[in-house]
């Protein structure tokens, strides 16, 4: 399994509702996503921190690596 390739340079920040529901917040560096990217995508997972960081991160992301086994996709198709 590849190690994991943190998106090092963003911000995520999840606002809790009173009414249960959420919203993220997030913040990306677009050289280090261009730096990522595949055909003119980057597939991201953004998982939640285990606790929020100094600064209010309440969660990470890093680069999906996923590869279908049948990669019989469009480039103009979604890549997920």
């Amino acid at each position: 399994m590849p190690e994991k390739q943190y998106v090092n340079k963003c911000k995520i920040v999840e606002k809790e509702f009173d009414n249960g529901g959420s919203v993220m917040n997030c913040a990306f560096n677009v050289d280090e996503l261009q730096s990522m990217s595949q055909n003119g995508w980057v597939n991201i997972t953004i998982a939640k921190r285990r606790e929020p960081s100094e600064k209010g991160a309440t969660h990470y992301a890093y680069k999906n690596e996923y590869k279908p086994k049948d990669s019989q996709t469009q480039s103009d198709e979604l890549p997920f």
